[in-house]
């Protein structure tokens, strides 16, 4: 995430103040470099409460823009430009940011890439930079005092700064406030030497080249004028309210699991009906025996015809006996 730094000396010695002097001379003849920074400028100061065409000889800032917070606080620790002024400084001051809007252009380039918050800023910090137009620069300061006064007295004012790269044409202005709202008040409220300025602005047309931006804060080194006005702010600003925390939905309660009915014992098993002893099987009666069929009679002989009487023997002759003797033994006729 892009960061812009503005870092603040102050330089209470003549010989500090001669020395920073030849190093604005070397960084307008391209003598300085801040090969990891997209863009940077020197600036000197006003007196007063910082918005004055009068110079400041004791304090001079560096505005920077890095990649990212990691690279800005390295730089500013490290690098040799940020070195040499810090070691040379009575005091420094750096103010950490992070651009959330910006409308306009300076020398012709668009330096900021704004990323829109995801929640309310404060403090938030405001930048204006206006090139002046030679004839118009005369109008332009007339209503400067008034400016001044009212931006001194306000109680809202964190911190502020007014700041130039060449005296009385070209202005940069940086102010904190607690919020948007009471930056909104000053800077377009009606009736204020502020608005009323702003009106005039675009009526006359007074610049020929302006740039807006808005910060967020995102930290701040050193000190200034014994204190960390910024970091303070930042500690003390309320904590954001939280969005009302949407309670994820209660799971459904687990149905109720009816207490089981107390057991009945399952009827124990009618022991199965003794099956009776089979009646002894009765034989069923083996059927009688087919009658046996009846022998044959043994056969018969037919009676062999009683042989015939013997005829008596014949009177005076002898008795004839033809045949064979009969069974049992018959005697034969003697």
């Amino acid at each position: 995430m892009q960061t812009v730094t503005l870092s603040i000396f102050r330089f209470n010695e003549f010989e500090k103040r001669l020395w920073v002097l030849g190093q604005m001379t070397a960084n307008k003849l391209g003598m300085h470099y801040l090969p990891k920074a997209s863009f940077w400028k020197m600036f000197g100061s006003g007196t007063g409460q910082g918005f004055t065409p009068k110079p400041n000889w004791h304090v001079w800032s560096i505005l920077a823009v890095w990649p990212d917070e990691e690279t800005a606080r390295r730089e500013v620790a490290e690098s040799p430009i940020y070195q040499r002024w810090g070691k040379m400084a009575d005091e420094s001051y750096t103010v950490l940011l992070s651009p959330t809007s910006a409308w306009g252009q300076w020398d012709g380039k668009e330096p900021f890439a704004p990323v829109k918050p995801s929640s309310d800023v404060r403090p938030i910090a405001a930048l204006t930079r206006a090139t002046i137009k030679f004839w118009k620069a005369e109008r332009f300061w007339a209503r400067e005092p008034a400016i001044s006064h009212m931006i001194g007295k306000n109680k809202d004012v964190v911190f502020k700064i007014g700041v130039g790269e060449v005296p009385f044409l070209q202005q940069v202005t940086f102010s904190v406030w607690p919020d948007s709202k009471s930056m909104e008040e000053f800077a377009r409220g009606a009736g204020g030497p502020h608005g009323e300025a702003i009106k005039s602005v675009r009526a006359e047309n007074w610049f020929k080249e302006e740039l807006y931006a808005r910060f967020q804060i995102l930290g701040s080194i050193g000190k200034w004028e014994g204190k960390d006005p910024v970091g303070e702010a930042l500690n003390a600003r309320p904590a954001a309210a939280p969005k009302p925390a949407v309670e994820a939905p209660k799971p459904a309660p687990a149905p109720v699991v009816e207490k089981p009915a107390p057991a009945v014992e399952a009827p124990k098993a009618v022991p199965a009906p003794v099956a009776e002893k089979a009646a002894v099987a009765v034989e069923m009666p083996k059927p009688a025996p087919a009658a046996a069929a009846p022998k044959p009679a043994p056969v018969v002989e037919a009676p062999k015809p009683a042989p015939a009487p013997v005829a008596s023997r014949p009177q005076g002759g002898k008795p004839n006996f033809k045949g064979k003797p009969g069974k049992g033994g018959r005697k034969e006729n003697a």
